[in-house]
């Protein structure tokens, strides 16, 4: 669809890696961060706040996390395929920060 993704896969937390984070939202201007945990206190938090503090100026679009749902982790395997993240969820997410028609 002519959009091209920078992807970085952080191998740690412990230290993480905020510089490429940041030279990559300075080159593409937006940051879409997925993580297979629950919203509230998670390292997508941690990133995104990292980001709009030192990298702010460089954004275009907002900063989007796509996470795992905001309830208890379901047992059931079709509950468990909606409730972590999925291509179709990154792929909205990355059409939204680019501004294309969804």
């Amino acid at each position: 669809e002519g959009i091209h993704a920078e992807v970085i896969d952080l191998r740690t937390v412990r230290p993480i890696d905020y510089d490429t984070v940041i030279a990559s939202v300075k080159k593409t201007n937006r940051l879409v961060i997925v993580e297979e945990s629950w919203p509230l206190g998670s390292i997508a938090t941690e990133i995104a706040f990292k980001v709009q503090k030192d990298a702010f100026d460089y954004l275009d679009a907002p900063v989007l996390r796509i996470m795992g749902g905001d309830v208890p982790l379901p047992y059931a395997p079709t509950l468990i395929q909606e409730y972590l993240p999925n291509a179709d969820r990154v792929i909205k997410a990355v059409k939204e920060v680019m501004y294309v028609a969804k």
